[in-house]
């Protein structure tokens, strides 16, 4: 039975816990927030037994589990999952996982000398049958011209920022916006199926704090360009495309991946779509389960190591969209121990 500690007491720890209960292969031991009162009303949501923190130092020293998941703001992520690994807990981190290069390449030392510990970013999408299908059928075509890929969900924390606050999510102290929150997934997607490209370039729409609240990036290959579109300011129902030479692979959603077809030259349509869970984190789950039952296989330290440098070339691409835009986070100035 995996041991798990939280990080975090929002909705998507609620669903990431969920997702780790119906494996039956988890147990919620311990939950760290900034207020007791919080963190014990989270906690009996799920379990009576769990420890209940508001010291991180007394979490990572004290707490009995063996897996941290962190769904913290962004930019506390690198702090936080660099405690879990001194303290020789793996980790399961949200993306964004670092808010920088800089950032990451000081996890990549950190793990080098503490290989037994499992680190994950948690791109959830990533780990879903309609992803992998995807990403093996734009491999067999023969000919590729490019890509428009679509998302864009109006934030419920939008309103409270005009309203003269400023949530985490629209805040460059918190390496927030849209990109580092929506465009993740969609950079994951290019980066996947398609490779790291030869140039990335951001054209944000930036609110009245300098954050991006929606934007274009566009993704330079050899031959074609892909297109991402994102923002958290308003809703997109346009579907998002692949093209190939006559045949188009057509997604409802390029990050909730619920249906996908193929139409061929004709205006033909097949449908590909692969079963979806109902709760979209379990695929994440049942991988990372796997892995972190058995820990000293080969296998799975080369299946961490492969996912691990899919994050690392997403933080890269990450930071070059934001350098092509002045867009610039606090954290990208701080000094690292």
């Amino acid at each position: 039975m995996l041991k798990l500690g939280i990080i975090g007491t929002n909705w998507i720890t609620e669903q990431f816990i969920n997702a780790v209960l119906e494996t039956e292969q988890w147990q919620l031991t311990s939950v760290y927030s900034r207020t007791l009162t919080k963190a014990e009303t989270f906690a009996q949501k799920f379990t009576d037994n769990a420890e209940c923190y508001t010291e991180l130092d007394r979490f990572f020293k004290e707490g009995n589990f063996d897996v941290v998941y962190i769904a913290s703001p962004n930019s506390l992520h690198f702090e936080q999952s660099r405690a879990a690994i001194l303290a020789g807990k793996h980790v399961i981190v949200e993306k964004p996982a670092c808010s920088n290069p800089k950032e990451m390449r000081q996890i990549i030392r950190l793990l080098r000398q503490h290989r037994g510990v499992y680190y994950f970013e948690a791109a959830r999408h990533f780990h879903e049958r309609n992803f992998k299908m995807l990403k093996q059928r734009i491999k067999e075509m023969n000919v590729i011209q490019g890509a428009n890929l679509t998302y864009m969900k109006y934030s419920s924390r939008y309103d409270s920022f005009l309203a003269g606050k400023e949530p985490n999510i629209f805040s460059l102290r918190f390496s927030g916006g849209a990109l580092q929150d929506l465009g993740v997934y969609l950079v994951y997607n290019a980066v996947s199926w398609f490779g790291v490209p030869n140039d990335a370039i951001y054209y944000p729409t930036k609110l009245h704090n300098g954050i991006d609240g929606k934007g274009t990036a566009i993704l330079k290959y050899s031959g074609y360009q892909v297109n991402l579109n994102f923002g958290k300011t308003v809703n997109s129902y346009l579907p998002s495309e692949v093209y190939g030479l006559k045949e188009t692979i057509v997604m409802d959603n390029a990050a909730e991946l619920q249906k996908i077809m193929l139409l061929d030259g004709q205006g033909n349509k097949r449908d590909l779509t692969q079963e979806v869970d109902k709760n979209p984190m379990l695929s994440e789950v049942q991988d990372f389960t796997n892995i972190l039952n058995d820990p000293t296989s080969l296998d799975s330290k080369q299946q961490m190591d492969d996912w691990l440098a899919i994050a690392v070339q997403v933080n890269r691409v990450m930071y070059d969209l934001r350098n092509s835009a002045h867009l610039h986070f606090d954290a990208d100035s701080k000094q690292l121990l």
